[in-house]
């Protein structure tokens, strides 16, 4: 069966992108080139994050698309590649991303859910900012500091001592 991803102008979607390695720890430790993937994207093709948790071997993301354009897929595509043409080859690769000259950085595939309501975003929202803490890197949400809380405490949306 073939998956088919849901695909709506000005939508909001929740993402999990993982490394292909998830005992790494490459994202926290190249987080600045993961920063200007992110940046590069986002000029050429325009998407704002709502919410989003850097952590070491994945991340998760609450974007929303413009509303003339719905194709996260190469939003995403786009990230993947620019982050892993900036950084060294030191990852091992499979023989079958080695047919395909693909690195072995990133799983090939991404997780999205289009939120649906209010309080389907609260709760993803919610989710990202409690990622840290569920996997034991901190005891309290404001301590993780590759996480959009801090901007939604800057704003007045979060007390700082929220989540833990």
């Amino acid at each position: 069966m073939q998956y088919r991803r849901h695909y709506q102008k000005g939508a909001t979607y929740f993402f999990t992108i993982n490394l292909a390695d998830r005992s790494s720890d490459l994202l926290i430790k190249e987080v600045e080139t993961l920063r200007h993937a992110f940046q590069t994207v986002k000029q050429k093709h325009p998407f704002h994050i709502d919410a989003i948790v850097i952590l070491p071997d994945h991340l998760h993301m609450l974007c929303t698309m413009p509303n003339n354009d719905a194709d996260f897929s190469k939003r995403i595509k786009l990230i993947k590649y620019y982050f892993s043409y900036n950084i060294a080859k030191t990852e091992s690769i499979s023989s079958s991303r080695l047919k395909k000259s693909e690195r072995g950085i990133w799983q090939r595939r991404f997780w999205e859910h289009c939120i649906r309501n209010e309080s389907d975003y609260r709760a993803h929202i919610d989710y990202i900012h409690m990622n840290p803490i569920k996997h034991g890197y901190v005891k309290q949400a404001k301590d993780w500091q590759y996480s959009s809380f801090h901007r939604f405490v800057t704003d007045g949306l979060l007390p700082i001592n929220w989540g833990g």
